[in-house]
C-alpha cells in the first residue's frame, strides 16, 4: 500500500485527494475526512498530486496554492490539459486573500477558495460535502 494512500472501507463515501505541503494540517484532514468516511489519498506538494491524482481520478482536490516543488495554480493547471482532468472538481486552500490568484483561481475551474485564517476543518468537511452532492 503507498504511504500516500489511506484505505478505509471498502466502499467508501467518496475519495478526496489532499495536496498541502504542512504535514500538520495535511493530517488533520486526512483524519477528520476518514472519520466522516472518505477514502483519502494525500500527497505533499503538487507534483505528487497531480501523479495520484492521475492515477486515482479522486472524486474531489483540496490543493494548497503555495507549494513546494509545484505550486497549487501548476498542478490544477496541468491537471486540467488531462481528458479527466479537465472536469475535476478542485477546492484550493490558501494563506492567501489575493484577488488576482482567486480569478486565475475560477479561471481554472476551482470551486471554491478557503482562505486558511478564516475556517475550521468542520468548515472544509461542509465545503467538501456540498460539492460532492452536486
Amino acid at each position: 500500500m503507498s504511504k500516500n494512500t489511506i484505505h478505509i472501507e471498502d466502499d467508501p463515501k467518496d475519495r478526496v485527494l489532499v495536496v498541502e505541503d504542512e504535514e500538520s494540517l495535511r493530517v488533520a484532514l486526512r483524519d477528520k475526512l476518514i472519520s466522516e468516511g472518505y477514502h483519502i489519498y494525500t500527497a505533499s506538494n503538487g507534483e505528487e498530486g497531480l501523479k495520484i491524482a492521475l492515477k486515482q481520478h479522486p472524486d474531489l482536490i483540496l490543493v494548497d496554492i503555495v507549494m513546494p516543488v509545484m505550486d497549487g495554480m501548476t498542478m490544477i493547471k496541468e491537471l486540467r490539459n488531462d481528458d479527466w482532468g479537465k472536469n475535476a472538481k478542485a477546492i484550493f486552500l490558501t494563506n492567501l486573500s489575493d484577488a488576482e490568484k482567486t480569478a486565475e483561481a475560477v479561471s481554472r475551474g476551482v470551486y471554491d477558495i478557503l482562505v486558511k485564517a478564516d475556517w475550521r476543518i468542520e468548515d472544509v468537511v461542509k465545503k467538501i460535502k456540498d460539492e460532492l452532492s452536486t
